[in-house]
């Protein structure tokens, strides 16, 4: 089937913004990861200075400010990984409706009075297999740029229905493939934009708002959620006519799973294991074993993966996991668990991480499992990732004696 001029030019502008999309992303993810370190460094020992503050209340203040301020800090870190799609997600089967409908309890209270909201559901709508909560930014997101596109009023609609795409309607949108979606419609009767602001929409830090009024990360963010999550976007819009949003996530035939507790809602749990630490940042390294002598564990350190080797292979003590940087020189966190392995297959492995450097499927295929401990990690964060972690492996070794003895 040949393809007239008219659309070969438009895929030749479609795979130019691909293209130009991929390098922002690129340096937007490398930007990311090195203010991650610098976060959890800042953010985790503000948090040692908060328990030792003696209670001046003066220090408390200027304590909170640093807190706050880095906390903002992780927010837009986190924005930038999402549009770079670098960043850590827990996907998991959910419903589409269902997380729509959650949302739509939040959104009107979001967008104002002054806005009809509509709501329609398709009940076949399949199950997508995403982050449940990046798909509530993916809303929130969108429903906030839809109220500032209608600041006298107007009408804000979302649905959600099955779709089915066929091999002529695939190949006018490029990389989309044939096959079954769900399918997420969020439309406006906004001002619009034209083709020259709809060519730029998701690149980050671009925003037709007046300065103070928006960040230009919203877009960004939801572009790069939609595409970590295997998904499409596509907008149409004219000016004074409104703005449609499509967003197609691939079907997902998998049972609903429930959702896995956050590790930092656990309360700081501790122990007194021994735990070998990884890290090629000093801070970074000094800082997580501050945090772990404080729960009790007993601490071995390595700057990169070679000193973690000669150490778990000189040592004459057990070292029952090992907490490692995923990104470092000579030896990275993946190759570093690959060769601990080879000798202790039995050895436990976090991977600390700023963002997702390898796909969770290329772990899970090496080692069964994934445990990741996202940066910028608190005290509370890293005692109950290494407890949980600890009380797993010490559970199934009990269950192994049990089973050799019957």
């Amino acid at each position: 089937m040949q393809i007239t001029q008219a659309e070969q030019k438009q895929l030749e502008d479609r795979l130019r913004q691909a293209h130009k999309m991929e390098a922002v992303g690129r340096l937007a993810g490398g930007v990311a990861h090195d203010f991650n370190n610098l976060l959890t460094v800042i953010r985790g020992n503000s948090e040692l200075l908060a328990e030792n503050n003696g209670g001046d209340p003066r220090q408390r203040k200027y304590i909170e400010q640093i807190q706050n301020a880095g906390d903002r800090a992780v927010s837009l870190t986190r924005q930038l990984l999402a549009f770079s799609r670098m960043q850590v997600l827990q996907p998991r089967v959910v419903n589409l409706n269902k997380i729509a409908a959650d949302m739509n309890k939040i959104i009107p209270r979001l967008i104002g009075e002054h806005i009809e909201f509509q709501f329609e559901a398709d009940a076949d709508t399949s199950s997508v297999l995403a982050d449940p909560g990046q798909l509530e930014q993916v809303l929130m997101n969108l429903a906030v740029n839809a109220r500032d596109a209608m600041p006298n009023g107007g009408r804000l609609r979302i649905e959600t229905r099955k779709a089915r795409v066929d091999a002529q309607e695939a190949r006018k949108r490029p990389p989309m493939e044939a096959g079954d979606y769900a399918l997420l419609q969020v439309s406006d009767t906004g001002h619009g934009m034209n083709a020259e602001t709809q060519a730029r929409i998701f690149e980050p830090f671009f925003t037709t708002k007046e300065v103070g009024r928006g960040t230009g990360l919203g877009l960004a963010t939801v572009y790069g959620i939609v595409k970590q999550s295997n998904g499409f976007i596509w907008v149409e819009s004219e000016v004074a006519k409104g703005t449609t949003f499509q967003i197609y996530f691939p079907s997902c035939r998998g049972q609903e799973t429930g959702a896995a507790e956050a590790a930092s809602r656990q309360p700081a749990a501790g122990g007194n294991e021994t735990v070998l630490v990884v890290e090629d940042e000093t801070d970074v390294r000094e800082l997580a074993e501050q945090f772990l002598q404080s729960g009790g564990y007993t601490v071995l350190t390595a700057k990169d993966g070679e000193a973690a080797l000669e150490i778990v292979a000189g040592s004459q003590r057990p070292i029952h996991l090992v907490l490692t940087d995923m990104i470092m020189p000579k030896m990275n966190g993946h190759q570093l668990a690959e060769e601990l392995a080879k000798s202790r297959p039995d050895l436990k492995v976090i991977y600390m991480t700023g963002y997702a450097e390898f796909p969770s499927s290329q772990l899970e295929r090496q080692f069964g499992g994934v445990n990741l401990l996202q940066k910028p990690f608190s005290r509370a964060s890293l005692l109950a990732r290494v407890h949980e972690i600890l009380l797993a492996k010490n559970a199934g070794t009990q269950n192994n004696e049990h089973s050799r003895k019957s």
